[in-house]
């Protein structure tokens, strides 16, 4: 009888573990994440731009570095202008589009994000938690830069 007790107790314990094995499995096998999903995974916030390795953050506009940027996933967002507006007649938010391309190497939006800056970004990375973008800024009386920009969430 009690070869017949610990017998079952084995069986029992056998069947828990692979229960929990079977289970882990099946969460280390989740897809991976798009780039859409990433993207689209809540609000983001400039953190810092680079010139050369070089943080310029304090060269932007602090208007222009509270604005907060949602992408959707029907490829439109929101730019919200944060606390500080470059101009008292600039409405709370604006609207914009945006796509991938390139093979999701590029992300083209709609208005440019930055004084200086175009439509089109290289994405240098892009994460659960930060979107690292680059693009080529051009000012007045400077020649033409690749600034690398950073966003969190």
């Amino acid at each position: 009888m009690q070869k017949k007790h610990f017998l079952y107790v084995i069986i029992v314990c056998g069947l828990m573990v692979a229960n929990i094995r079977c289970s882990k499995d099946d969460d280390n096998n989740s897809a991976p994440k798009t780039k859409t999903e990433l993207l689209t995974n809540g609000t983001w916030q400039f953190s810092d731009a680079k010139v050369g390795g070089q943080s310029v953050a304090a060269f932007i506009e602090t208007c222009q570095k509270d604005n907060i940027l949602t992408f959707l996933a029907a490829g439109t967002g929101t730019a919200d202008e944060g606390a500080t507006k470059c101009d008292p007649g600039d409405p709370d938010s604006a609207p914009f589009n945006w796509a991938f391309q390139t093979n999701e190497t590029v992300l083209f939006v709609s208005t440019p994000f930055f004084t200086g800056g175009s439509s089109t970004f290289t994405i240098v990375s892009l994460t659960e938690s930060q979107l690292v973008l680059s693009q080529t800024i051009s000012l007045t009386g400077a020649p033409p830069q690749t600034a690398e920009i950073t966003f969190v969430h």
